[in-house]
C-alpha cells in the first residue's frame, strides 16, 4: 500500500497537468526509499522499478502498459491487470499469506539495488538503448526516401 503522500504528490503531479510516467515516479522514488531504509531489498533497479510502477497503476495513474515487444507477455498481462484494478475503484484486501510472503522474498533480496552506482548503471544503459534505438529508426526513415 502506497503512503499517504506520495499519493497526494502523484495528485498534485495530475493536477499541474504532468504525464502519467511522471506520476508514476513518486511511487518508484517511495520504493527506492523502502530499499535504502531497508524495509525490503530489490534483485536489480528494474525490478524496484517495476515494483513502483505496478503500485502506481493500482493507485490509478492512468500508465499504460508496455507495448508488445518491450516486455514480456506476462509482465504486460500484468500491468494491465493493475491497471485495471486501479480503474475499478474496487480495493479489496490482499491475501495475507501472500502479502506475507511477498514481503518476506523482497527482505531476503540484497539492498544494493536502489544504491547511487547500480541506478547510474541502470540509467546510462536505458540512455545507450534510447540512443541506439534512435538510430535504427532514423536509418531506416533515410532509406525510405
Amino acid at each position: 500500500m502506497p503512503e499517504k503522500k506520495t499519493i497526494e504528490r502523484a495528485l498534485k503531479d495530475k493536477a499541474e497537468g504532468k504525464a502519467p510516467t511522471t506520476q508514476a515516479g513518486e511511487f518508484v522514488r517511495e520504493e527506492m526509499e523502502h530499499i535504502r531504509e531497508g524495509k525490503h531489498g530489490a534483485r536489480s533497479p528494474q525490478q524496484a522499478i517495476a515494483i513502483g510502477l505496478s503500485k502506481a497503476r493500482r493507485a490509478g495513474v492512468d500508465l499504460p502498459p508496455p507495448k508488445k515487444g518491450r516486455a514480456s507477455e506476462a509482465t504486460r498481462k500484468r500491468a494491465e491487470r493493475d491497471l485495471e484494478k486501479g480503474h475499478s475503484g474496487k480495493t479489496k484486501p490482499a491475501s495475507r499469506k501472500r502479502s506475507r510472503a511477498t514481503v518476506e522474498a523482497l527482505k531476503r533480496e540484497p539492498r544494493s539495488a536502489a544504491s547511487k552506482p547500480a541506478l547510474s548503471k541502470h540509467a546510462k544503459q536505458a540512455a545507450a538503448r534510447r540512443r541506439s534505438r534512435g538510430k535504427v529508426t532514423s536509418s531506416r526513415s533515410s532509406r525510405t526516401r
